[in-house]
């Protein structure tokens, strides 16, 4: 940290990054304690109990890692449903289930739930208080303005035993530590209203959230999103509506046209307090402009950085922020999930591609499954590394134990090792286990991708004398268009088929897809309609060719399910016939089917 940013920085956050050096010097001991604490804590549990840790063994860590399996998320749905269906017992944690968090992966096509404890806000709140000490020390002057963060809450339900089950940042966002933050502690200060942030319907939030940001648009000095994909989505929802957002800052008036929830008005209004034309001016020049490369510093020109996840399946996104970006980094600040935050990014002004994360040792117990032990579905106690004892270069996939009764669970992440901070590893995120296509926050990975199409196709097509010879797909990111969405490319055979019949698979795709995908579609509008591109017959003998003359093994080739953007996705596109959209959307409703279906799993409880 350099001497002057020393003297200048307050004394919370010189505490926050003494706490971090201490944590990641001390990360064996941290660990250890960490472990014996979770033990403690849940020593009542059933969970536990039930494999062996009860008596003098029941805090003992060395008991914990002889006896104690390596699990995923199937493996825990018994408890996990008697938990949801309202017994009160201590089956995996010690201390009450206070909600469920809902995970963005899916398990029978259904979000996974997660259970939680009150004190796991604690400790989310206590990462979120080591992003601004960590950035500080690179940006200088970030409590000189506003935060324009553009925060969204999605949709929850109770489970039938009555138990909250939301997306973790629903649930933070919904949290006294969100909403009760300290307003003068100026690194706490956003251009959204809690009131905008709040609102369920995502057309209103999003057109306040942008207004207030245009509104504040002088004292704005850092911009963000959770993810790459929602900013993008706002900047071309910003695109599409500036026009509206511009009279009402000339008029000095929210258009009810546009926002009509009674709180979210009333917030806005007390940003939105007079006419300002010369405002309306400034903005109504820079949109008007032929291209809007570079729009984010010409829109809020104090703007030192952009604040999005731009690691693992968002990396697609880099290309088109880089083109609104004028120039402005990409940081990406933390790394985290549903089952626990995991760590930090302790140099966020690094490229993009070189992104990595510092696993804080107090957040859970962290162990590693050997990438060559990871593909089996029943991995091996003996298997697993220590957070200190991981080796550089090489990679594991990540396996937590934490304070809400999560025990040796296996998270699916693929991480490589390409440092150190003292004695904690950092970690390159490399991807996600088996996902093979995603544009925002939903996951679609190769089986439940090939269950789809096939039905679709047979379902579809045989009736018209085709079939369905191979297919690939491709997540559309890029361009103009919002939302983005999955192409799938089809090579058909036999007789033609009508264009209202192709139509109808791809809506059949995207019914057999999961719900995240589907509340995606249908309630967040944050993924596009599916399509499917017709190629020629012999387009994927030439995609093969391609793969060949790049040094693929002709004994071992096989027709890749997802291709990236690149020679492939020029190939495909250069040999298209026809295209088709889905002509409506999926269905899709709040709640989960798998906590209702009971009877499927009494034998399992």
């Amino acid at each position: 940290m350099p001497e002057e940013l020393k003297i200048m920085a307050p004394e919370a956050h010189l505490k926050a990054l003494r706490f971090i050096e201490h944590a990641t010097a001390n990360a064996d001991v941290v660990q250890r304690r960490v472990l014996s604490e979770i033990l403690r804590q849940n020593a009542a549990a059933e969970y536990l109990r039930r494999h062996g840790l009860s008596g003098r063994a029941a805090a003992d860590p060395d008991a914990f890692k002889r006896l104690v399996p390596v699990v995923t998320y199937e493996d825990l749905h018994p408890d996990i449903l008697r938990i949801a269906h309202g017994d009160t017992f201590p089956i995996l944690s010690g201390r009450p289930i206070s909600e469920f968090l809902t995970s963005s992966g899916t398990s029978g096509g259904e979000r996974k739930l997660m259970p939680t404890i009150e004190d796991e806000l604690e400790r989310r709140s206590l990462m979120y208080s080591l992003l601004m000490p960590v950035m500080s020390q690179f940006v200088p002057g970030l409590d000189g303005g506003k935060g324009m963060y553009l925060l969204f809450i999605k949709a929850e339900a109770r489970t039938p035993g009555g138990l909250v089950a939301r997306p973790v940042l629903t649930s933070y966002y919904k949290s006294r530590h969100f909403l009760d933050r300290p307003r003068d502690d100026p690194f706490n200060s956003y251009t959204s209203p809690n009131e905008a942030v709040l609102c369920p319907d995502s057309y209103q939030s999003m057109y306040a959230q942008l207004l207030c940001g245009l509104l504040h648009r002088d004292e704005v000095v850092r911009v963000g999103a959770v993810f790459a994909s929602g900013f993008i989505r706002a900047l071309r929802f910003l695109e599409k509506h500036w026009p509206s957002l511009c009279r009402d800052i000339r008029d000095g008036e929210l258009d009810p046209a546009h926002v009509v929830d009674r709180g979210v008005r009333e917030a806005v209004s007390r940003v939105l307090q007079r006419p300002d034309p010369d405002l309306a001016r400034r903005i109504e020049v820079e949109c008007r402009r032929s291209s809007w490369r570079g729009i984010i510093p010409r829109l809020w020109p104090r703007t030192k950085y952009i604040d999005v996840i731009v690691t693992g399946a968002m990396a697609q996104y880099i290309p088109t922020l880089e083109f609104y970006s004028g120039g402005l980094p990409l940081v990406s600040t933390m790394y985290a999930s549903s089952e626990c935050y995991f760590g930090l990014n302790l140099n966020p002004l690094c490229d993009p591609s070189d992104v990595a994360y510092t696993l804080i040792p107090t957040m859970a117990y962290f162990e590693f499954l050997r990438l060559q032990c990871s593909s089996n579905e029943k991995a091996d106690v003996d298997d697993l590394v220590d957070l200190i004892d991981v080796k550089l270069g090489h990679e594991y996939e990540l396996v937590v134990t934490t304070y809400s009764g999560l025990y040796r669970y296996r998270i699916g992440d693929v991480l490589r090792v390409s440092g150190f901070k003292n004695k904690a590893p950092q970690f390159k995120f490399v991807r996600r286990k088996n996902v093979v296509l995603s544009v925002d926050s939903e996951k679609t990975d190769e089986v439940e991708l090939q269950a789809a199409v096939s039905g679709a196709a047979a379902r579809n097509l045989e009736p018209f004398g085709a079939s369905l010879a191979e297919y690939t797909s491709y997540a559309e990111t890029g361009g103009s268009a919002a939302p983005g969405h999955y192409v799938l490319y089809w090579e058909l055979r036999g007789r033609a088929v009508p264009a209202s019949a192709m139509e109808d698979c791809c809506l059949a795709v995207e019914e057999a897809l999961n719900s995240v995908y589907r509340q995606g579609r249908v309630c967040d509008r944050s993924i596009g309609p599916l399509e499917i591109r017709v190629v020629e017959e012999g387009t994927f003998d030439k995609l093969m060719d391609y793969a060949l003359s790049q040094g693929a093994s002709i004994n071992q080739y096989k027709a890749p399910r997802c291709v990236r953007a690149g020679p492939m996705v020029e190939l495909l596109d250069a040999r298209v016939k026809a295209c088709y959209f889905s002509p409506k959307c999926p269905k899709w409703r709040p709640g989960h089917k798998q906590w209702m279906n009971v009877n499927d799993d009494k034998n399992r409880i």
